[in-house]
């Protein structure tokens, strides 16, 4: 069996280091907002070359937070991928503004520049872009369109950790960046976990406040807050996986790299990656037509795959509420229709990638 994603593998590479990281917090006796979570904003900053971090308790808090820490809310209007995971949408409608979703860019999922600029009305206060699958979108039209505009530009990077723009690692391209721990990401908490990055110090200090209840003196509150903050034990966690977090993106290239050679030529479509790009990997995504009848081929050979993701947000009930019906993105629609993620990892061996090309290949050649 060939699993999706091996986190049990992952993890246990630095079992004796998380043990250690465990040991020294419940050593402590300090556990929420104490030495580990300081520390692992200051090393997360640098790491993606940021002046401020915040930690906080998951992605969809660190989106949610940046918006209601910028003013965002009832009656402004952000825009906002087509396609993507549902919770860069849920961040919008959680601070009380409005989605406005734009079509992607045909070769890299990516978020269109010019389709943001046609999506721009009086109402739209910011841009909230995703770095799809590991790889950075188009930020310099994007960042051009927003200074234009009087924009916020908010990167969602929960799938990016390491990724690079022409030099510039993600969480510095964009005005604000809002970063998932989830155990299944890049660097991933054991639990639950996210991060604020930006060069901002006033929102910083805004977002650092409403994570926690609107305080920064205990029991007083300033504003009307929220309880996300970073806990010390999956801080202490992050800061070891951080340290080898360069070298498991080098083998997530590798392994991309022997994808893209040994699936040339089949009925695929491969992802594409512009020259100033370095992708971070967090899913190797084709494209196929016949999607179905590969996928349950693979796993009658005892290979694992996922769809990221099945159905579209505006599709989904949680959002009929805009009226917005299949039709209406028919681009995004057909890619959620079609893509396929294959087996990507740090601790995928190279026989095992063959297999699967291999597999790839007897169903499709």
């Amino acid at each position: 069996m060939i699993n999706f994603l091996d986190l049990k593998a992952i993890n246990l590479q630095y079992a004796d280091e998380l043990k250690a990281a465990f040991a020294k917090v419940l050593d402590s006796g300090w556990y929420i907002l104490g030495e580990e979570v300081k520390a692992f904003e200051e090393e997360f900053a640098a790491y993606c070359g940021a002046t401020h971090a915040v930690g906080v308790s998951n992605g969809l808090d660190a989106l949610h937070l940046i918006l209601r820490a910028y003013g965002i809310g009832q009656g402004d209007e952000v825009i906002v991928p087509a396609n993507t995971y549902i919770a860069t949408w849920l961040a919008v409608t959680y601070a009380g503004a409005t989605p406005i979703p734009v079509e992607p860019c045909v070769d890299t999922f990516n978020i269109d520049p010019a389709c943001i600029a046609e999506a721009i009305t009086p109402r739209t206060r910011a841009i909230l872009v995703v770095h799809l699958y590991g790889q950075p979108a188009d930020m310099d039209p994007i960042m051009a369109l927003a200074e234009k505009h009087d924009l916020k530009v908010i990167e969602d990077a929960a799938q990016a950790h390491g990724a690079c723009y022409k030099g510039r690692r993600v969480g510095t391209l964009g005005h604000a960046a809002g970063f998932s721990f989830y155990p299944g990401k890049n660097l991933g908490a054991l639990g639950d976990a996210g991060a604020v990055t930006t060069n901002d110090a006033k929102l910083a200090d805004k977002v650092r406040v409403l994570a926690n209840y609107g305080s920064r003196v205990k029991y007083h509150n300033e504003v009307s807050g929220f309880n996300c903050r970073l806990d010390e034990l999956q801080a202490a966690f992050l800061r070891v996986k951080l340290q080898h977090l360069d070298q498991e993106t080098v083998r997530r290239r590798d392994v991309a790299a022997r994808y893209f050679t040994g699936l040339q030529g089949c009925d695929l479509m491969l992802p594409q990656v512009p020259a100033q790009i370095e992708a971070a990997w967090h899913l190797f995504v084709v494209r196929s037509t016949q999607r179905t009848v590969l996928q349950q081929a693979l796993a009658e050979r005892g290979i694992g795959t996922m769809i990221h993701y099945p159905v579209a947000p505006h599709l989904q009930p949680a959002y009929a509420w805009l009226g917005l019906n299949r039709g209406a993105f028919p681009l995004s629609e057909r890619l959620h229709d079609q893509v396929l993620s294959l087996p990507m990892g740090p601790t995928l061996s190279n026989t095992e990638v063959e297999q699967v090309i291999a597999a790839v290949r007897a169903e499709l050649t």
